[in-house]
């Protein structure tokens, strides 16, 4: 099974109908397995570099197949090499906050970033 812009565009809907409703102003970045963008948006009131940061957080999930949460520790713990590895795929590796695995009956879809501001 694979991540379809119908399910990204759902997602993105969600994400930021929740994201209004709690007064913040979102990008959301859904991503394939790979990595490789599916769908993208930065809406209104949201900053301009928040599409990219939350990039780095759908490919981070993805990739490594947990949320970056996850990756705290590792990177707290072993900061040498993760640095190392933050940069080895072809967006940095984050760990942090917001980027959430895809996953359907147990199989790896992709992932998903959010950054948020609030707005209100």
């Amino acid at each position: 099974m694979r991540v379809s812009t119908e399910i990204a565009d759902r997602i993105i809907e969600i994400a930021t109908r929740e994201g209004a409703a709690l007064g913040k102003a979102l990008s959301i970045a859904v991503v394939d397995v790979g990595g490789y963008i599916v769908a993208i948006r930065r809406n209104d009131g949201a900053r301009p570099l928040t599409p990219s940061i939350a990039l780095s957080k759908a490919y981070s999930a993805a990739i490594m197949q947990r949320p970056t949460n996850m990756l705290q520790a590792w990177a707290e713990h072993e900061p040498v090499f993760f640095s190392q590895i933050a940069t080895m795929g072809w967006q940095p590796i984050v760990a942090t906050q917001g980027g959430i695995t895809l996953k359907k009956d147990g199989e790896f879809l992709g992932g998903i970033g959010i950054v948020r501001r609030h707005c209100r």
